[in-house]
């Protein structure tokens, strides 16, 4: 890491067994590894029953990623600070501490931490079994910054609330309207894909060329607040991509833990280390 310290926070099943599955966590803008698990009220910790896997919540660079977007003026950014090497040196003494296997390393990240996904698939997919990104799109190809090597299919599991005010769902610039605001406290800018043309790409990038099915999720609160549409990309040899449109929902994390109200509605309905379980077919070694 070129002499850099940075720091992580480990979650570990009870029963450890070599050849197990890791899950790396990626926090969002001003966070770290810790305010993200609180974010979430830990409930992604519970993919070490779910999946029987170690969990490692990241910690960026002052509380940023150096991701896929081309125009951030971040200081992991700006430092270029090298993140996807950090993610591949965790791997690595996780592998050498805990025994994971290299073949099932899955990544999970929130909007800067879902850039930073983004940007490991596509340079370091290899790396990776699969991805999780929630409330982040792909970069508009005048804003994506990447590296060069041939594209690796994997699964991707993407989430994207339908009133995100940060991120919109329909694409455009970060912020939206406020975007001149959103750039001055985030120090993002430039154009991204809608949501939906974001899971389009990520299936043509996995040679899919059959058309979506859609499916709707089942409400288990009762609530009406918030809803849960699927929109599946599927195709016999070929890694799947599916697109949760959370309806209603904000700049949130899925969940039984609700974000505070400007971050908009979080939805109950969606238990993320579910989804994330059911998706990969993961279940406890």
């Amino acid at each position: 890491m070129a002499g850099q310290h940075r720091t992580y926070t480990l979650v570990t099943p009870r029963e450890l067994r070599p050849g197990g599955r890791l899950v790396l966590i990626f926090h969002g803008s001003k966070q770290n590894g810790g305010k993200f698990r609180a974010f979430t009220g830990g409930s992604l910790d519970s993919l070490t029953t779910e999946a029987g896997a170690v969990v490692a919540y990241l910690d960026g660079y002052k509380g940023h990623w150096n991701d896929a977007c081309a125009d951030s003026r971040v200081a992991a950014r700006v430092e270029d600070v090298d993140d996807v090497a950090f993610a591949r040196a965790v791997v690595g003494a996780l592998e050498r501490s805990h025994r994971i296997d290299r073949s099932k390393v899955y990544a999970v990240g929130f909007s800067n931490g879902g850039g930073m996904v983004i940007r490991l698939v596509h340079e370091s997919s290899d790396l990776l079994a699969g991805a999780t990104v929630i409330a982040a799109t792909q970069p508009a190809p005048e804003n994506f910054r990447h590296g060069t090597v041939p594209a690796v299919p994997i699964p991707m599991l993407l989430i994207h609330g339908t009133r995100d005010r940060l991120v919109p769902y329909a694409g455009g610039r970060i912020g939206g309207r406020a975007h001149r605001l959103a750039r001055l406290m985030f120090r993002v800018g430039g154009p991204f894909l809608s949501a939906p043309q974001t899971a389009a790409y990520f299936a043509a990038r996995n040679s899919i060329d059959r058309p979506p099915s859609t499916r709707k999720l089942p409400q288990h609160d009762g609530s009406r607040a918030t809803s849960v549409t699927a929109l599946d990309y599927r195709q016999d040899g070929r890694p799947p991509t599916t697109l949760y449109t959370v309806h209603g929902g904000g700049h949130t994390v899925p969940g039984p833990h609700p974000a505070p109200r400007i971050m908009g509605r979080t939805c109950p309905n969606l238990n993320l280390a579910e989804a994330i379980s059911a998706f990969f077919a993961l279940t406890p070694a």
